[in-house]
């Protein structure tokens, strides 16, 4: 069943949102945004985010804002139907669960039995392997690969092109920096970068 859908957010992470409801055959009715009034990639700002309650009885909402803490925040605030966004050229395998809000990015693979928690960002290219377990509101970022049964606390952000390897945990609230590798179980929220990461003191 197609769905008329608006996102929160009309930055450059709602327009690829946009460009993933759009593929998959849904109806943009278009954005609201605090700040933003002008149309967006020709579809229309319908408001400011309070605005919603106008349209809440016959759409479907994503929010479309790279912060995993506003996506917490927006998404506790305003209880609304909340929709996964998928691109049909993700992979997606079998007895996979992604939670509402999820948005999974063009070329991204989610392989068997891997769950995905809610509001999510899984970027464009990104590998989560089989029998991984991902925490509400966390990011994996553009060719970041999750190898086999990781685990990812909420809140975290997976950066580009970061490697973890099988079988480790990472918990909540950690940043893995561009490029990093992760070899061992992380166990304190930080910010971590290198090969193999270590955690920097700010």
């Amino acid at each position: 069943m197609l769905n008329d859908v608006i996102i929160l957010g009309a930055g450059g992470h709602a327009k690829v949102i946009a460009d993933i409801v759009l593929s998959s055959g849904d109806c943009l009715l278009g954005f609201l945004d605090d700040h933003m009034t002008d149309s967006v990639l020709g579809y229309p700002v319908l408001g400011t985010i309070e605005d919603y309650d106008k349209f809440q009885t016959t759409a479907k909402f994503v929010i479309g804002i790279g912060s995993n803490y506003i996506r917490k925040e927006l998404s506790e605030k305003y209880q609304l139907s909340w929709q996964a966004a998928i691109h049909p050229n993700a992979i997606i395998g079998r007895d996979v669960i992604i939670g509402e809000g999820t948005v999974v990015m063009a070329g991204a693979i989610i392989n068997p039995s891997s769950v995905i928690g809610k509001h999510c960002i899984i970027n464009t290219g990104a590998i989560v392997e089989h029998d991984n377990r991902i925490g509400d509101y966390v990011h994996i970022s553009p060719n970041a690969t999750l190898c086999g049964t990781v685990q990812i606390g909420e809140l975290s952000h997976i950066g580009s092109g970061v490697t973890v390897r099988n079988n480790v945990k990472i918990c909540g609230e950690c940043i893995i920096g561009v490029g990093a590798v992760v070899t061992k179980n992380i166990e304190k929220a930080g910010t971590y970068v290198g090969v193999p990461v270590r955690k920097l003191d700010l």
